[in-house]
């Protein structure tokens, strides 16, 4: 059924239209979409810049602070497993509202904690509402762009994770650097603040997966998602491409001072122009999985990703030239995998699970990040002259997921291609 109702939508008007201009409307949801992407994403890049001023302002171990990063993903796990059965009865757009809505109250959560124990508390309430927006961008996006376009959406919409480095990252050092670490929660959560009333204001209802046949039990609704075989090896993929960011973002700005020999200083630089690079190469990233092929372009970029991380994870004492050069060419990698994969895995579910499937893939990727993260924790030792020690094993095991999720990726392709094939044939 699934399969058919898959079909269905390539046969649709919507799918088959010809043309591949994006009308007024669709660049504004994008910008908009993108918007909300960034500042959650920025919620969770704040957290490894700032790591080495939270951890000292705060007293905290590299295992406290492995367990702050890890209490947001596995809020957001259990958030997103919550709300699968539900995500495809409502409206979109009052779902992404919110839960946009607590997201802000956590993020100024956040600037307001003044120990461990608070700070702990108030990632898990941002990660309970900022976990479930992510997967409604996704949905979002999946309604309102055919699958012919989406690589190019995707590119789009991720350039936030870029834009997160060049602007929010950036300043959220320089105002941590000018007053302390709490100035940038909360500038953030006065900025979302305003982005989402005018969210509110401008998006169209997003209510069209309402008019399809619905299953009466919210809970069978979510049965029938998590045992899907496709969409078992789709959020398996999900999960091994999370241990990556989670396991070197929270300790990059550490390792970056303590064991690079990088000025403090002269993180916001690095971040900055690896942050504007990446979004010259975003769309660029989209346009080519449309063009070339996604899944050709994700094992590039699976190749790209493996040797940037060994190569990153090995450096010593380099200069501030030379450690952007590394990060721009790895995020490079990353992207050309991020891009590709979500554009991949956007025509996976059925239009009537398109909100549990993105629900359950990005709890999935919360809770697999949290383990990362707390995993990464546990390699990583902080030695009396600050270094850290053993990152090069973290790297060995980015590696090895990586290449997992690509043979993976392959499977999934080809059992979703083996599956709609025969229908397309018969079709009338």
């Amino acid at each position: 059924m699934a399969a058919l109702q898959r079909t269905l939508e390539t046969m649709s008007p919507a799918t088959t239209s010809p043309s591949t201009q994006f009308s007024r409307y669709q660049k504004f949801v994008v910008g908009m979409l993108a918007f909300l992407q960034f500042a959650v994403i920025l919620d969770f890049m704040l957290m490894s810049p700032l790591g080495a001023v939270i951890m000292p302002a705060l007293d905290i171990s590299p295992q406290q602070f492995g367990l702050v990063v890890s209490a947001y993903a596995f809020s957001a796990g259990v958030s997103g497993l919550l709300t699968a059965g539900f995500a495809d009865r409502y409206d979109r757009k009052k779902i992404l509202l919110f839960f946009y809505s607590g997201f802000i109250v956590g993020t100024l959560w956040c600037g307001l904690a003044q120990s461990f124990e608070t700070l702990l508390l108030a990632r898990i309430v941002t990660g309970l509402f900022g976990g479930v927006i992510g997967s409604v961008v996704l949905a979002i996006s999946t309604d309102l762009f055919p699958l012919h376009m989406r690589g190019r959406v995707m590119g789009l919409i991720q350039t936030a994770f870029a834009a997160s480095q060049v602007l929010g990252i950036p300043i959220g050092l320089y105002l941590s650097n000018r007053w302390n670490w709490h100035v940038p929660f909360l500038a953030m959560a006065a900025l979302g603040l305003c982005g989402g009333l005018f969210v509110s204001w401008r998006m169209q209802p997003v209510a069209a997966h309402l008019a399809l046949p619905q299953e009466h039990s919210p809970w069978m609704h979510l049965y029938h998602t998590v045992t899907e075989p496709r969409y078992l090896i789709a959020f398996a993929i999900t999960a091994l491409l999370t241990t990556g960011g989670f396991m070197l973002m929270p300790f990059s700005s550490a390792f970056s001072v303590n064991n690079l020999g990088i000025s403090l200083h002269d993180l916001p630089t690095v971040y900055l122009v690896t942050g504007m690079c990446t979004i010259f190469f975003g769309p660029m990233i989209g346009k080519a999985a449309d063009k070339f092929g996604k899944f050709r372009v994700f094992t590039l970029g699976t190749a790209l990703s493996i040797i940037m991380v060994l190569v990153y994870t090995h450096l010593g004492p380099i200069s501030l030239p030379g450690l952007i050069v590394v990060n721009v060419v790895m995020f490079v990698g990353i992207f050309s995998r991020m891009i590709p994969f979500q554009a991949l895995v956007s025509s996976v579910p059925a239009t009537t699970q398109r909100g549990s499937f993105n629900a359950i893939s990005a709890s999935i990727q919360q809770l697999s990040g949290g383990v990362a993260s707390v995993v990464a924790g546990h390699i990583v030792v902080l030695d009396a002259d600050g270094k850290l020690q053993h990152f090069d094993t973290v790297g060995y095991v980015v590696v090895g997921t990586s290449l997992v999720a690509l043979m993976l990726l392959w499977r999934l392709q080809r059992r979703s291609a083996n599956e709609i094939a025969p229908q397309r044939v018969t079709a009338p």
